[in-house]
């Protein structure tokens, strides 16, 4: 059975200003995620399940459907407040559906094979879907995750700081925690972290995810069970999230392990639209080189 890719496509982009995930930077007018689903059919997963606002549907269908027809299985899942809550009352202020995890869990009924997860707005590079198909086909288990780990240096922007998880390690190499740090930057030649926590100074061989993991179809199980838990615990705060990082740590203190998988991919994003131009320029590089071709599909 082939791997599925499952593409958080659900939040609008405030630093950036605009529906970025649909936005056209290739030649031809391709989005980021063309190329993550590009690289994808190439590595060999099968389906491509989409999650995204009710109300962005028709948008997407339109975009992505001739594209992908007869190249890939397509679903649409819609990540709302309301979903998976067993009927849980949000406080009535709150506007915003509950992150990440949540995000993943919204793909239950229609993901029952072992399935990567991405960002709509990064770019991930041809390796790093190549290496997590490689895991997903061949170690991916109930027991075993797995995260790619980018280099931290080859994930910053030019034109602000980024925020990062920044990975530890354990002593077999596996993922130990994800520390969420803010405000990181190049400064005089180092990189530093002015978030008030220590180190103030990364080191360049820092790892981070970039929000690409690999899955066993039992995170959904599991991670129903800790959303009803977080949702005691924290479903009163207007802003509080489950992200993926939160069911990772409690699968990895109950024993469970998570892979870092290497890559040679080159990282980019569009933080802010300053970036935007770095990113036309980066995949133009990449099609002169002859890793795309110049019109995807």
């Amino acid at each position: 059975m082939k791997p599925s890719l499952i593409i958080l496509a659900a939040g609008m982009a405030s630093r950036y200003g605009s529906m970025k995930q649909v936005e056209g930077f290739g030649p031809s007018g391709e989005t980021i995620m063309d190329y993550s689903i590009y690289d994808a059919i190439r590595a060999g997963f099968g389906k491509v399940v989409f999650i995204i606002r009710k109300e962005f549907a028709e948008n997407f269908k339109t975009i992505f459907e001739p594209k992908l027809k007869g190249k890939i299985e397509t679903e649409y899942v819609y990540q709302s407040m309301d979903s998976y809550t067993g009927g849980y009352q949000a406080a009535a202020e709150r506007t915003k559906p509950w992150g990440t995890a949540h995000a993943v869990l919204c793909a239950k009924e229609v993901v029952k094979e072992p399935f990567a997860v991405i960002n709509a707005d990064d770019f991930y590079g041809r390796n790093a879907f190549e290496n997590a198909a490689a895991f997903l086909n061949t170690g991916c288990s109930n027991e075993r995750y797995a995260i790619v780990g980018y280099d931290l240096t080859r994930t910053l922007s030019d034109h602000g700081t980024v925020n990062r998880g920044v990975c530890g390690l354990d002593a077999e190499g596996n993922l130990a925690t994800i520390t969420e740090r803010i405000n990181i930057w190049k400064k005089e030649g180092k990189i530093v972290c002015e978030d008030g926590l220590e180190p103030a100074e990364l080191s360049v061989d820092t790892r981070v995810s970039m929000n690409f993991w690999c899955f066993d179809p039992s995170f959904f199980s599991y991670t129903q069970q800790l959303f009803t838990d977080f949702l005691q615990a924290h479903g009163q705060e207007l802003k509080s999230e489950f992200f993926i990082p939160i069911v990772a740590d409690k699968f990895i203190q109950e024993g469970g392990k998570v892979e870092i998988i290497p890559t040679t991919s080159l990282w980019f994003g569009v933080t802010y639209k300053e970036d935007a131009p770095f990113v036309q320029d980066s995949l133009n590089k990449l099609i002169t080189a002859g890793e795309y071709p110049n019109k995807l599909w």
